[in-house]
């Protein structure tokens, strides 16, 4: 939270579970869990929400739209940026600021209606940027390509050396979409986006800044899964259909889970270890 909103907080009501809720057709529901989780929480959801809810999918990665539009007919997408830090229960950090976050949203697969204004003009009530997009794919492409590094940020100790792993998992990734002809919103146009919106900003009283990303987070609070066969796992999924070779992205899932089956924590590894990783065939 920005400082002058410290003193100036409200709780809310958080059912521990869909079936605490009475859900009515044109009801919002947002995901906000990680894409690991979010088929779990859908066979919850349809089991318990008429088929009229919109489902709101505020995540990383690209999956989460097209799980839910099997199970839903109104489905959004949100290109969610919002630095922040979860690292002990109950306390979320956000670094942002002026704006805490970016949550620009539209249909899946594309367009606007009522529900996208609806729900960007009551984030913008919260004081969060929220724009009704009808090319919000392209946006969460362009942040999956962003997100492409969380894997690296997560398990590498020397962040200096890390250069050819994610300039190689980058351009694989460059060369999948081109193959798949996928577009993605351009990176000039995402820094005209967070331009005098959001940019990092230390939190008084708290540590002097953000110490990782989501999955480094994930790790340092001892999870027991990561997002990273969502985000660098796309990547090499559109490499397969698509006869595009993508050998860095697959090792750094191979390496992510090789990491959390050994419970190595977070940065417990080298560049070198994870580059020898594949010498080796792993």
């Amino acid at each position: 939270m920005s400082p002058s909103w410290l003193a100036d907080r409200t709780g809310a009501p958080s059912p521990e579970r869909i079936d605490d809720v009475e859900l009515a057709d044109g009801d919002v529901v947002v995901l906000a869990m990680k894409s690991q989780d979010t088929p779990a929480a859908l066979e919850q959801l349809v089991a318990h929400a008429p088929p009229g809810v919109r489902v709101v999918c505020a995540q990383n990665g690209v999956d989460n739209e097209r799980l839910a539009l099997r199970r839903f007919e109104h489905v959004y997408g949100v290109c969610v940026m919002l630095p922040s830090s979860f690292l002990e229960p109950g306390v979320v950090d956000a670094h942002g600021a002026p704006h805490n976050a970016i949550l620009d949203i539209g249909r899946y697969p594309s367009g606007t209606d009522a529900t996208s204004e609806a729900v960007a003009a009551a984030l913008r009530a919260a004081h969060l940027a929220s724009e009704s997009r009808p090319d919000i794919m392209r946006w969460k492409y362009n942040k999956l390509m962003m997100n492409l590094r969380n894997a690296v940020d997560a398990l590498i100790s020397d962040p200096d050396n890390v250069a050819p792993l994610t300039d190689a998992a980058r351009a694989e990734a460059e060369a999948c979409l081109r193959a798949a002809g996928i577009e993605k919103a351009s990176d000039d146009e995402d820094r005209a986006r967070r331009s005098g919106v959001m940019a990092l900003q230390p939190i008084p009283g708290r540590d002097a800044g953000r110490g990782g990303g989501s999955t480094w987070q994930s790790l340092a609070r001892g999870a027991t899964s990561t997002e990273v066969d969502w985000l660098n796992g796309e990547i090499v999924l559109l490499g397969r259909l698509h006869g595009v070779p993508t050998p860095v992205n697959q090792l750094l899932c191979e390496v992510a889970r090789w990491a959390l089956a050994e419970r190595l924590g977070p940065r417990a590894l080298t560049t070198q270890q994870v580059l020898d990783r594949r010498d080796a065939g792993r």
